[in-house]
């Protein structure tokens, strides 16, 4: 694997050069920490891929590139952003296309691909953790609930909008629809669900013994653990991993009693979880080599 440059887009952008599955140098993050995290939802598309564009011309300098991967929340389709419920500003855009042109037209001739941004966070977790040869599925829990798998496939994998409750009452999610994980463990759906507290007043109110917030918490296990047995009712079994800026949030010894309460045929048991570190880096690395497999393949 030679010389590729991935870009994670979720809260904020961040871009690296990788080699053979390892980032060479410090990272390029905008906003810069400290700024605020709305940056990019107000934001127009156009914009977001300059800035990108960018921050890959800092990264990459006079390195030879063979080739771009960029992690993007929504459903991505060929590269172009057919829906993103928490960067609505940018459904319908080809992404890939407009950030193709513009490096073309400085005279950077070098694939790119844009992938959706929990499948980049899975890939950089098989990559990092020896399982490139591994189904290897992760849930990103931030604003939204992303779902990710590795080897990349083709398909929509929206698995943060699985349908965990048949409660009409359950409307939280971003894209509007009811019932959907996101609507329970999105970061954006908790604040809306308790307008006094923030997501880390409820998970600690709870442990405190909180009878309102013990209730939730357990809700949001059981959503988590009903989206992940479907998964595994679809594609069988294997390692889980949850990550991104709420997964602290998460005991992984309830998740793994309650998807066993769920999966009972015993072809589909023997899965597990393991929670990841946030980390910028995994998901760039990620993006990358997703990219670098998807220009070999071409």
């Amino acid at each position: 694997m030679r010389k590729t440059v991935g870009v994670l887009v979720m809260e904020h952008i961040a871009v690296g050069l990788v080699e053979d599955n390892k980032l060479l140098g410090p990272l390029r993050t905008y906003p810069e920490k400290g700024a605020s995290l709305d940056a990019l939802q107000s934001m127009p598309a156009e914009n977001i891929s300059e800035c990108v564009r960018q921050q890959i011309r800092l990264v990459a300098k006079e390195e030879k590139i063979e080739a771009i991967g960029l992690g993007f929340p929504g459903v991505i389709r060929e590269g172009v952003v057919e829906d993103s419920p928490n960067l609505q500003q940018v459904k319908g855009f080809n992404l890939q296309g407009a950030l193709a042109s513009s490096l073309s037209r400085e005279g950077t001739q070098v694939p790119v691909r844009v992938f959706n941004d929990a499948d980049a966070m899975a890939a950089g977790i098989a990559a990092t953790h020896g399982k490139l040869h591994k189904l290897t599925r992760a849930w990103t829990l931030g604003n939204g609930v992303g779902f990710g798998r590795y080897p990349w496939s083709e398909g929509f994998w929206e698995g943060g909008h699985s349908v965990v409750t048949l409660d009409p009452k359950e409307n939280f999610c971003g894209c509007g629809g009811r019932g959907h994980l996101e609507g329970i463990l999105g970061h954006r759906a908790m604040r809306l669900r308790f307008l006094d507290l923030e997501p880390e007043e409820v998970f600690a109110n709870a442990k405190a013994g909180d009878a309102r917030c013990s209730e939730f918490v357990l809700l949001c296990h059981r959503a988590l653990a009903a989206a992940t047995a479907t998964s595994i009712h679809m594609e069988g079994p294997g390692g889980f991993f949850v990550t991104g800026p709420n997964a602290e949030f998460i005991d992984v010894d309830l998740l793994d009693r309650l998807v066993h309460e769920m999966v009972k045929m015993s072809p589909l048991q023997g899965s597990f979880f393991e929670v990841i570190p946030t980390s910028d880096d995994v998901g760039i690395i990620g993006a990358a080599l997703n990219a670098w497999r998807a220009a070999r393949a071409a």
